[in-house]
C-alpha cells in the first residue's frame, strides 16, 4: 500500500512562513543596542514542539554564525551543507565540533543585512538527538542549506549564536517563535 502524503497549504503572516494551522507564537526578541559577540536566549519553556530563529543580522566584520545549546562547549555538535553560488556547488560534512556553523558561503558582513531562517525540531523530547535547519533567505555571495546535530537528549532551554570570531553590529536583531503542534 503507498504512503499518502498531506501536503500543508503555506500562508504568509506578518512575514513568517508557515504552514496552514501550526501557530507561531513570539517568544522573545532580542535587538542589538551595542556590538556583541554573542546574543543568548535562556529559560525557553518547553511547551511548543519546535522553535524558529529569525536573524536578521549585521557583522562589525566579516564572521559566521554558530549555535550552541545549554551552554554546552564540548565537541558534541555536526552539520552536512550543501551550497551553491551560480558557479561552484559545495557539500561538506564536520562533525565533533564544539558549535553549530550555520553556513557555508555566507558570511555576515558589514554593507547588508544578512537575513536567516533556523528551525530547532522537537526541541524539547528528551528522548532524541537535537536536530537544525539553517536556511539564509538572502545571499551575497551564494545559497545553500544547513543540518545541524547536537548529540545530547537534554531539552533545549538555552541557545547562545554566537560571532565566529568577530562581532554582531549594532541593529542585529533575533526573535525567537515556539511553534505549537508542528
Amino acid at each position: 500500500m503507498a504512503a499518502i502524503h498531506t501536503i500543508c497549504p503555506i500562508r504568509r503572516e506578518g512575514g513568517i512562513t508557515m504552514a496552514a494551522g501550526n501557530t507561531y507564537e513570539s517568544i522573545a526578541t532580542q535587538t542589538l543596542g551595542s556590538a556583541a559577540a554573542s546574543v543568548t536566549f535562556s529559560s525557553i519553556s518547553g511547551s511548543y514542539t519546535d522553535l524558529v530563529f529569525i536573524g536578521q543580522i549585521k557583522g562589525t566584520a566579516a564572521t559566521f554564525l554558530n549555535l550552541q545549546f545549554n551552554g554546552d562547549t564540548a565537541s558534541n555538535y555536526s552539520r552536512v551543507v550543501l551550497a551553491g553560488n551560480g558557479t561552484v556547488a559545495a557539500s561538506e560534512l564536520r562533525s565533533t565540533r564544539t558549535a553549530i556553523n550555520t553556513d557555508y558561503f555566507q558570511t555576515i558582513q558589514t554593507n547588508f543585512n544578512y537575513i536567516t531562517t533556523i528551525n530547532i525540531m522537537n526541541y524539547s523530547n528528551s528522548t532524541t538527538y537535537k536536530t537544525v535547519l539553517c536556511r539564509p533567505d538572502n545571499a551575497a555571495n551564494g545559497t545553500g542549506a544547513t543540518v545541524g546535530l547536537w548529540r545530547s537528549t537534554s531539552a533545549i532551554t538555552s541557545v547562545n549564536l554566537l560571532a565566529d570570531g568577530n562581532s554582531f553590529d549594532i541593529g542585529t536583531t533575533f526573535s525567537l517563535y515556539g511553534i505549537k503542534a508542528a
